[in-house]
């Protein structure tokens, strides 16, 4: 069973940091080390915690409300229930289990809260860590498994942005499209939206994170839609910009350099390559032909069962691609005034070079 591995190879970093237990409180690191699916309604109201000993049975941590749900989806720990908040309940654990060092997400953990686990320490004796990234770090590589539900969340999305792009026509608003997106998502299975569907036409396609809205599609004008989906808890990432309609020749130049940008980009991945070569290859074309100045993110980020996850494809980053991350490729050229293109797709890392995930290709030659 996966979860038992990724356990164990948690427990190994553990070990190495000399750590007793690791209270695991980000959503997707609680489903990736158990597989338990209840989501949270932000980051001051969990739907549970875990509690990973170094050694022996692994604690589920929650309420009421989802112990259903925890017997549901979790084999391999022991469900607690805490009437009275979960501080209580842990200062028994740490006593019953003889914890010294506990360990406790740093990044998904309120200061109100890390302030009274301190305090919990303090009480019982017990050295509370704040750490960062550690169960991130067994996430970045995906197994043969992963990769399979991936390709899956990519081929749907692919298909629900098909069936909306056949049915696109000038009397729509950019919200009724966004909507349209999100509603066949949910029929055709998806858990969710992996983010909030970007889609953006006209002038407003230059702002790279554009919120849809009232405004409508443009005959012959540009649009851009960033989707993606979340199907059996992993994410898919997607952006196509086109016209609705003729495209003009402007229009036509900007979008083949970001789609050469973008085969560059694609071409360079290779394991052992660094997330700043992949980026320079893309950004590279992009500043050549004069447009550097309107490409200003970075090219690209890792998916997984969080949409943008390590590694990051960006000028700055060192550090080296490895087989089984899994990234996207996504450049852009945004002038204000005129409009954007970002094309994306998603990529996966292989000892010899790469996969490229997504097989909808019809709008990326104009």
């Amino acid at each position: 069973m996966e979860y038992v591995s990724r356990l164990n190879r948690l427990r190994q970093s553990l070990a190495a940091r000399k750590i007793d237990a690791l209270l695991v409180s980000q959503p997707e690191n609680r489903r990736y080390l158990s597989g338990y699916t209840a989501c949270d309604h932000g980051i001051a109201e969990t739907s549970g915690l875990l509690l990973i000993p170094r050694q022996g049975t692994p604690y589920l941590l929650t309420d009421f409300r989802f112990r259903e749900q925890a017997d549901n989806d979790t084999e391999h720990f022991e469900i607690l229930l805490y009437p009275k908040g979960v501080l209580p309940l842990l200062r028994k654990l740490c006593y019953d289990l003889d914890i010294n060092r506990l360990g406790f997400e740093s990044h998904y953990t309120l200061h109100s809260t890390a302030e009274k686990l301190q305090e919990l320490g303090k009480r019982l004796s017990v050295e509370v860590l704040p750490l960062s990234g550690i169960v991130e770090r067994l996430r970045v590589i995906k197994d043969e498994n992963e990769l399979a539900l991936i390709r899956r969340s990519v081929q749907l999305n692919e298909k629900v942005f098909q069936e909306v792009f056949a049915s696109l026509d000038d009397k729509a608003t950019e919200v009724d499209i966004a909507l349209e997106i999100a509603t066949r998502m949910r029929k055709a299975g998806a858990e969710s939206e992996s983010f909030e569907t970007i889609v953006a036409a006209g002038a407003a396609s230059s702002l790279p994170h554009s919120v849809p809205g009232s405004g409508k599609l443009i005959a012959d004008g540009p649009l851009l839609i960033d989707m993606g989906l979340i199907l059996d808890g992993y994410c898919s990432d997607m952006t196509r910009s086109f016209c609705l309609g003729r495209a003009n020749e402007d229009y036509r130049k900007i979008h083949r350099l970001v789609r050469q940008a973008m085969l560059q980009g694609i071409d360079a991945v290779k394991a052992g390559v660094t997330c700043r070569e992949v980026d320079q290859a893309a950004r590279r074309v992009i500043e050549d032909a004069g447009y550097g100045k309107y490409f200003g993110h970075a090219l690209g980020h890792g998916v997984g069962l969080a949409v943008h996850e390590e590694p990051r494809i960006s000028p700055k980053s060192r550090r080296k691609l490895r087989s089984g991350m899994i990234i996207t490729i996504e450049p852009g050229i945004y002038i204000p005034g005129w409009g954007g293109v970002r094309l994306e797709n998603m990529v996966a890392v292989t000892d010899d070079g790469y996969e490229v995930l997504n097989h909808d290709t019809t709008l990326l030659d104009l």
